[in-house]
Order: C-alpha cells, then structure tokens, then sequence
C-alpha cells in the first residue's frame, strides 16, 4: 500500500509540475493570439476597402447578379462579377453599402482599423467610446443621404443611404414631413458635434465674449508668444473723436514700449495724436497713462474689464492629482498570477464523519458527553465546534488535546477553549488534501476589490473560507515571526502584492531591508516606480549594515519632517494632510508636498540585532512609537522568535503580529503571547493575531515566477527620473563642528544665520521652508551654521540651541569668516 501511495503522489506531482509549465506559457501564446487575429483583422479591412472601392464603379454591372444569398451566388459558377474582389467581395459590397447603410458603410473600415492597432498593442483609449461614436455616425448618415436621394432610389444602382437610411427617412417624413426630417437632421447633427467636438463648444464661448463688449472692435495683431493666455483690453483715444480700438495685453496690467511691436501695431488711420491736456478731468485716474513718443505726448485711457477680472480671480481651481506625472500607469492584472484552480480538492463526507465519530469517541473515552457538533471546513483545517454537556469543565477537555490528536491520527490539533463569542469548544483538525490558495483568487474576490482601506493588505482565507483583508494603516506595524521554509516570505510577498494590486506609484513608497540580500532582490527593477531610498545609494534594496543603520535614522528625519508640515497645516495626521493638499489649501511654495505612504519591510531582524543591536533597535522603535500618523509603517519580519531578538520594546509598539509554524511553545508565546504557534502545520498555516484577537488563516501563495511577472510590467511603464529620495542623514562623525566647508558657504548663509538668531531657533525645516529649497540643501546650510559656532550641535528631533544672542554679535562673527 505504501509503495502505490508512492507512485500516486508521484504522477500527482509530474501532473501539477507539467500544469504549472502549461500555465507559464499562458502569457505568451495570448500575445502571439492577439498579434495573428490583428494581421487577420487587418487583412480583412483591407479586403473590405477594395471591394467597397470596386463596387462603386461596377455596382451597374453587377447590381442584377447580386439578389440571390451568398451561397448560391458562390456556387453557381456560371455568374461573373466585375468587382475585383470577387463574388465574395461583391456581395459583402451590396449587402453593407445598398441592403444596410449606404456609402457611411465605409466608416466600419475604419472602426476595424482601430480595433487592429488594439490587438497590436497599441494604446488607444476609449474604444467602446469611438466605437459607439462612429456607428452613431453611420447611423445619421445613412438616414440623411436616403432623405436628400429618396427620389432617385428607383432608378440608381447605389443607394447612396442603404435601404435603412432610405426607410428610416420615408418613415420620418411621413410622420413630421420633409421639414419636420430636416431639424430632427439638423438638431441631432447639433448634438452629435457638442458631445464629441469640446472646440465646438468653444465657439459659442468666443462669440458671447464678443457680445459682451458691442462698443468695442477687434484689432487683429501678431503676436510672438502665441502660447500665452491674454486678455483683451479695451482702448479709447481721448482725443475728441471718441475712436476706440481694442489692443491684446497680458492679465497682469497694461504695457505698452514706444519702439516695440505693440505700438506699431495701431494704425495711423485709427489714432489721431493730439497735445497733452494737463487740466484736463481724469488725468489723476489712476487708470489713465500718458504715453510720449518723439515730441507728441499720445494720452490713452486703459478701461479695464472688472468682471473679467473676477471671473479669473474667482474660478475655482481643479483638485491637485498627484497620479498626473503617471497618468498612464496601468495596475497590474490578475493575469499575471497563477491559477491554482486545477489543484481544487475537497473534504469528502467520509472525512468528516469519520473525524467526527473518533472525536465523539475520544471524548466518551474520558466521561465527556457532548450535546451537539458542527463542522466548519477551511482550505488547510476544519474547524469542529462542540457544545458539552452541563457540568463539564473546559479545563478537561483542552487537556485531552494530544489524545484527540492520538486517535485522528494528525499533527497539528488545537483546541480553541472557548470561542470567542460563540459560547462552543473548537477543535482545530487539519484536512488530509489541503487546498491551495492562490493570491489570484484573493486579489480577485470582491472584498479586496471593493475595500475602502487606504493600505488594503489580502493576507488569504479563514477557517470558514472567507478571503481575509486588513488595512495596514489600523495595525499600524506588524511583527512576522516563524521557522525556516514555514511561509514566511510568501507571506512578505503577499503584503507587497497586495499594495501594488491597489496604489499607484504616487500614492505608496517602498524602504526595502534584506540582509540575506536575495529575498527582496526581486524588486529593484521597480525602484523609480515604488522605492525610497537615501540620495547616495546606488542600490535600490539595502543590504549593509551601516546603510541600514543611515537608513533607518533617515527614515526617522522624514517622520519629522513630516510632523513639521503637520503642524504648520493644522492636520492630525497624513490623510487629512493630504486632502488640504489635494484641495489646494497648502502652499508648495511654503515646502508643503503631497506625502505617500512609506512601508518599512524588514527581512531577517535577527541578523540585524546580532551585528547592530540598540543602534538598530532604537530607531526602529522609534518610528513604531510616532510614525503612525505620518503615514510610515513597518513590516519586521524574523525566523528567530526569540526574547534576545524581539524584546520588550519592539513587542510593545507592534501590536498585529503574524506567526507562521515555530518550533516550541516558548517561541509562540513570544511572538502572540499565546501558544498555538507550534501546533499549526506549516505550509503557509498561520495565525493572525491583532490586540485579542487571533484568526488562523491559510496564506495566499505568491510564487516567484508571479512576482518576477508584477514587476516586469511595472518596470516596462512610464517611471519617476529617481526613486523616492529620503533626507540625507549624516552619522556621529559628521555632527563635529568643523565637519561642514566653510569656504563654499551657501548663498543664503548670512540671511539663515539672521534668521536663526532672530528667532532662536535652530531648524533645518525652518530654513527649507524661509528659502523653499530642499531638505538636503537646507541641512548642509545648518551644518555650516554649526561649523561657524551660530548654533550648537544636532539633538535628535529637538531644535538646535542657538549659541549667540543678538544680531551685532552675528554681524561681527560674519565679518571675519
């Protein structure tokens, strides 16, 4: 028995190994699918075009040929047709152009066309768009060509309209007559240029500016910048006459130079020059300017255009996009993940009926009756719920757990004493053929796709087979604990999948930690798309220590930074910031930016506390404490759950922690302050535990093939110049004074060093917001300042001590760098 088992579990194997390579190969057969139905496509378009063409100048000929089906007039050799297309093409011709809808059958070639540039790879939006636009078309022009040839139809040989078009249009004239049929022509044509042309609109906007002003006349003049916007303004030579004439000038005011373009672009017929009057009323207007040119003085009067004026001041402007610089990315498809569905097993009745005899059985075995079982299946376990009888302590049933385990003959048996909120005992059994689930049955399920959360994480599916979805932004940092080889950087891969399947690259940025410098690795070919990292690095996933350790503080001077513009735009945290921003309730120019998302994942902390320790630790704990409502969250992830490695403070400011399979109990306690940990079964078997809740999931498989796959189709899109550049962070040996060139000091120097005795106050964020330049530029200039003795040393977040005064002492100190 033991060897068919074998052999079976072997073909198994061949089975799902040949599937896999079938499911590979998917992408590519597609492409070249798509690549022969265009060149089909367009061969057919091309046929069409030919014969349309030919039956134009044949359908005489031809006309009496082509009454019979197609199939007849294929088989009948004996007829002959001059289109050049053949009997085939001839008839394809009648049918489109005299039987449907007259010479507008052409645009159908055209609709065809476009639909072969789809299919090779072309990027044309709006295809359902065009394609309703055009048959619209189709649709006016047919019925308008059979209503202006409808009395020549009885003796053409083209119908000009089609049959269609010709009885649509007899069937309107008979119901409003040919008066009523040309305005029903007229107003649909109207409407049909209103929705498809915006210029046409345009129009009518330009013809009501020129109403609004009947006194005045346009002055046609060249002008070089014909990209500028520019107002017209309207105006009149005071020189008795009353003459006006309208000249073209910018929004800001009215300029006018005597030897440039402008004033040689009046004509002399319309401006008569007269004297200056200085007594004359109106000459203290302030709207009124005198102009000399040679010895003429030419005073003209500018009368400016209040309402123009405030419907430019108080048109309201669009909400700020932060997706514009990419507003072509496309989010990736759920094509490019594996279907497991071919591996589908299911729990057989006899399975559970016989898991829940022996379980019946086990517990009579100790004097324990049961009232009442349910069984609950899941994709790895089955959950049985059971209601004991009155009198029976729970106590005495959890200590059986090994027992029940003995006779279902299982590993991996917990017993959950009680359930929370549901007054039973469950028994945790693991199925004999655990099911696969996969990340495209996750990302494609209808809770995912309609979650509302900012940073929707699809981790798999619960005991009861439902897809599991948490917003990490709620957790806010995890702690990913469990052995080698149990699932843990699947489960990495899920979380990053998750928010790559839902964020755009503005909206979500990457710090990638991978001391194993493999795991990660996958992802640096989206690094100007998704990826943050310090301006020096030049590569995209850190793997050294010390980069980790510049990193990590670097990180910490963003969370700062980003508190500073909270503060100063009145927000409580990142999304009501950003809102303010996308409103335009923020100035740029103030330093204020739109601010993504940042996930800090951390693969193998272990290794990082073994050769750092606190100078690791420490910052990390540090922005788990703060960095929640400044959008910064964090991803730790470790296979050494032990308390020299998650210790006190790392374990209090990560609340949501992830455990897949561990060794012993110790370890599980350590990570979930429980045990249940040790008992699951590995292969992605995992508990979630969030506060005091604890939810026992099957992760979803994310294989590398299918990542490699995500990432390539990012990495082939449009992209940022640079990956996201965190703050430049410089290490103990860079705070001494001295350490900053005082001989290349920054422009603004002098008037920083002002500012920062002004106020007393040392802040690089202050300085970067007073001069609007950046971050790095801003914190050198502060370098400075500490290297000519302004203010003291860095002291973590806090603001620099000042070390002089008042401003002569500054002035002095000033004089002699």
């Amino acid at each position: 028995m033991a060897e068919r088992k074998t052999g079976v579990k072997q073909s198994n194997s061949k089975k799902q190994a040949g599937n896999k390579a079938k499911n590979t190969k998917k992408p590519v057969r597609k492409e070249q699918l798509k690549i022969i139905l265009g060149f089909v496509l367009l061969s057919f378009s091309i046929y069409l075009l030919f014969a349309f063409g030919s039956f134009l100048f044949n359908a005489t000929a031809d006309q009496s040929k082509l009454q019979i089906n197609w199939w007849e007039l294929v088989k009948n050799a004996e007829i002959k047709v001059e289109n050049i297309t053949g009997k085939t093409g001839a008839w394809l011709a009648d049918l489109f152009i005299n039987r449907w809808f007259g010479l507008s059958a052409f645009l159908f070639i055209y609709l065809l066309f476009i639909y072969c540039l789809k299919l090779f790879n072309r990027k044309i939006k709006g295809n359902v768009v065009k394609t309703i636009k055009v048959l619209v078309l189709v649709l006016w022009l047919s019925v308008t060509l059979g209503y202006a040839f409808e009395g020549k139809y009885e003796t053409a040989s083209i119908y000009p309209g089609g049959m269609y078009g010709y009885y649509i249009a007899v069937w309107l004239n008979s119901i409003v007559g040919k008066v009523g049929t040309f305005f029903i022509l007229l107003v649909t044509l109207f409407i049909y240029l209103v929705f498809v042309f915006e210029g046409f609109i345009n129009i009518f906007k330009r013809s009501q500016k020129a109403k609004s002003n009947p006194e005045g006349s346009l002055l046609a003049s060249p002008n070089k910048n014909k990209e500028a916007e520019k107002d017209i303004e309207k105006v009149d030579i005071d020189d008795g006459t009353n003459e006006e004439f309208e000249k073209t000038v910018s929004p800001i005011g009215f300029d006018m130079d005597r030897d440039g373009e402008e004033t040689n672009n009046i004509s002399d017929d319309k401006v008569t020059r007269a004297k200056t009057n200085e007594e004359k009323e109106g000459t203290d207007n302030p709207q009124t300017k005198t102009l000399n040119e040679g010895e003429d003085d030419l005073e003209m009067t500018v009368e400016m255009k209040e309402s123009g004026n405030e419907e430019f001041e108080n048109k309201p402007l669009e909400d700020y996009d932060p997706t514009l610089d990419l507003s072509h990315y496309e989010f990736p498809s759920i094509d490019l993940l594996e279907d497991y569905s071919h591996l589908k097993s299911e729990v057989t009745d006899e399975e559970l009926i016989d898991n829940k005899n022996r379980i019946v059985e086990t517990l009579r075995n100790f004097k324990i009756e049961i009232v009442k079982i349910k069984a609950t299946i899941g994709p790895t376990v089955t959950l049985y719920e059971i209601i004991p009888a009155r009198g029976i302590r729970i106590s005495k049933i959890k200590n059986l757990e090994d027992d029940i385990a003995l006779s279902l003959s299982a590993l991996g048996i917990r017993i959950i004493a009680p359930i929370p909120g549901r007054g039973t005992i469950g028994i945790e059994v693991p199925n004999r053929n655990p099911q696969v689930v996969s990340m495209r049955s996750i990302i494609a399920s209808r809770k995912f796709q309609e979650t509302t959360a900012e940073l929707p994480i699809a981790m798999g599916r619960t005991i009861s087979n439902e897809t599991f979805v948490f917003d990490l932004t709620k957790m806010p940092h995890i702690l990913v604990a469990g052995a080698t080889g149990q699932g843990k950087s699947v489960g990495l891969n899920a979380i990053i999948a998750s928010i790559l399947y839902k964020k755009h690259p503005s909206q979500i940025k990457f710090v990638f930690i991978d001391p194993k410098k493999v795991e990660l690795n996958l992802y640096s070919s989206i690094e100007n798309h998704f990826l943050a990292k310090l301006p020096d690095s030049e590569e995209p996933i850190i793997t050294e220590v010390e980069k980790v350790k510049a990193t990590l503080n670097s990180v910490g001077i963003e969370m700062d930074n980003r508190y500073d513009l909270l503060k100063s735009a009145h927000a409580r945290n990142i999304k009501e910031y950003n809102k303010k921003f996308i409103e335009r309730k923020l100035n740029p120019e103030k330093g204020h930016r739109y601010l993504p998302y940042i996930v800090v994942v951390i693969d193998e902390f272990a290794d990082l506390i073994m050769t750092a320790g606190k100078e690791i630790e420490l910052p990390i704990a540090r922005i788990a404490q703060l960095a929640r409502a400044v959008g910064i969250h964090m991803v730790i992830a470790t296979q050494r759950p032990s308390t020299n490695i998650i210790t006190g403070v790392i374990k209090a400011n990560f609340p949501s922690r992830i455990a897949f399979k561990v060794a012993s109990m110790i370890d599980s306690r350590t990570i979930l302050d429980h045990p249940g940990a040790n008992q699951l079964i590995g292969k992605g078997d995992m508990l979630f535990a969030s506060g005091s809740d604890m939810v026992r999931l099957q992760c979803a498989l994310v294989d590398t093939p299918e990542v490699e796959r995500i990432c390539e189709h990012i990495a082939e899109q449009q992209a940022y110049p640079t990956a996201y550049l965190l703050p430049e962070y410089v290490g103990d040996d860079g705070d001494m004074p001295g350490a900053a060139d005082l001989s290349q000091k920054d422009e603004f120097f002098d008037d920083a060093a002002r500012i920062v005795v002004l106020n007393q106050q040392g802040s690089t964020s202050m300085i970067q917001r007073k001069f609007s330049i950046g971050y790095n530029r801003a914190g050198r200039i502060m370098d400075q300042l500490e290297a000519a003795g302004v203010v003291g040393p860095s002291e973590g977040s806090k603001a620099r001590k000042v070390l002089i005064q008042d401003e002569y002492s500054l002035e002095q100190l000033l004089n002699t760098l």
